[in-house]
């Protein structure tokens, strides 16, 4: 792992989101040079599903050397992060560096994506970091060292980064499209730059994004903490990049990247938005896009095992935990209508159209359905190439991976 230097030594970060996942892997690694960090984040009391409130954080972060300020901020509202600029500028003399963490998702198409998650996103992604770093600008320009980091992605126009999460990626392309602007803005006062991770990253988000098991595909925060430690190290010359973490860290002479890996010598997930991750996934047989469906609805050959298998582990309690109905719209050799009904009774499932509406509708071809219930297609990877196409309850959908792991051992 990248060593630390001493170099953020007494300047004072600002940081968005930074009670858990990421941000805190940041602050927490400027922490150790004895760096002054403000925790600009909502979590004030603990949340039963995800880890860590802005006061543990700054309990973590003065065990590690540095001093916390720890301050309650929805980066949607202007007066509580105008509020915590002029703390951190009273508490620690200034603000050297801004970290525009804080981020909303939501994979669902235009159709399935209420107004309420789209408001969020870019109220969130796009509005957030472009005011947070509006407020903060005045004292970064009073810095000698002064740098505003977004963890958001490259520019990349590919339509498949598009068709499957319009609203998620105009808000990530929102943050990317500050630091384009800013960093010719501020050229010469302020470095402006972008961090994207070449693969998955492990965070309690992901886990509820990607189910059980995803964390083995995943690298942890530490490589992102490292990279952006990289990063902020650099002279304020330093400015309008867009940085993948692995290719920074091997410029700083990192060769040995399964330190990072959760689970060393597993395959990994590629991220968002990168055009190699699109070739990684061909070359891992995942094709990009979706066949229609075709009409025919006729069992047949490992479709018809597969769901035989589906009914011979049904039971009440997966319908009781699950509460879903699932209608899968199959394309390729197999095509054909299929349900499993996880909210009725002791469930049921087989051909044809659903006993009663679906809460969840999955498009994909019948090869890769049958990969998918034997484990050898994570979910995730399917959704985030487009191969696989979801309508309706994401949170459902996201569910259906307990069905999955009960039946990799009988596949």
């Amino acid at each position: 792992m990248l060593q630390n230097t001493g170099k953020l030594a007494g300047k004072t970060l600002f940081i968005t989101g930074a009670s858990r996942g990421i941000g805190k892997a940041i602050a927490l690694k400027a922490a150790r040079d004895g760096a002054n960090v403000v925790i600009a984040a909502k979590t004030a009391q603990a949340h039963p599903k995800l880890p860590g409130t802005i006061y543990t954080a700054a309990e973590e972060i003065e065990a590690l050397g540095g001093r916390a300020l720890p301050c309650i901020v929805d980066v949607r509202d202007e007066k509580q992060i105008g509020n915590a600029v002029e703390q951190a500028v009273q508490k620690f003399g200034g603000i050297d560096i801004l970290v525009n963490n804080a981020s909303a998702i939501n994979l669902t198409g235009t159709l399935e994506t209420p107004m309420k998650k789209v408001d969020l996103m870019l109220g969130v992604n796009l509005r957030g970091t472009y005011l947070t770093s509006k407020l903060c600008i005045p004292h970064l320009l009073k810095s000698k060292s002064a740098h505003i980091l977004n963890l958001s992605p490259p520019l990349n126009l590919n339509p498949i980064w598009f068709k499957n999460h319009t609203a998620y990626t105009m808000a990530k392309y929102g943050m990317s499209m500050c630091v384009l602007g800013m960093a010719e803005e501020f050229r010469g006062s302020i470095a402006v730059n972008a961090l994207w991770p070449k693969t998955a990253i492990h965070t309690a988000a992901m886990d509820m994004l990607g189910g059980e098991g995803v964390s083995e595909q995943c690298r942890n925060v530490d490589i992102m903490s490292d990279a952006a430690y990289a990063i902020l190290s650099k002279p304020p010359t330093y400015t309008g990049n867009f940085i993948i973490d692995e290719e920074i860290l091997k410029t700083e002479g990192i060769k040995d990247f399964d330190i990072y890996a959760v689970s060393p010598g597993k395959s990994l997930m590629p991220d968002f938005f990168l055009d190699e991750a699109e070739g990684l996934l061909h070359s891992q047989g995942v094709v990009l896009g979706s066949r229609e469906p075709s009409a025919a609805s006729t069992p047949s050959g490992p479709i018809e095992e597969t769901f035989n298998i589906i009914k011979g582990v049904l039971n009440p309690d997966i319908v009781k935990s699950t509460g879903g109905v699932y209608r899968f719209d199959l394309s390729g050799e197999h095509a054909g209508v299929w349900y499993i009904d996880l909210k009725n009774d002791a469930g049921s499932a087989g051909n044809g159209e659903p006993p009663v509406q679906p809460d969840v509708i999955m498009s994909m071809d019948s090869a890769d359905f049958t990969q998918m219930f034997a484990g050898k297609l994570k979910p995730t990877m399917a959704f985030m190439s487009g191969k696989l196409r979801i309508k309706g309850d994401m949170t459902l959908a996201i569910k259906m991976e307990k069905m999955m792991s009960m039946m990799k051992s009988k596949l």
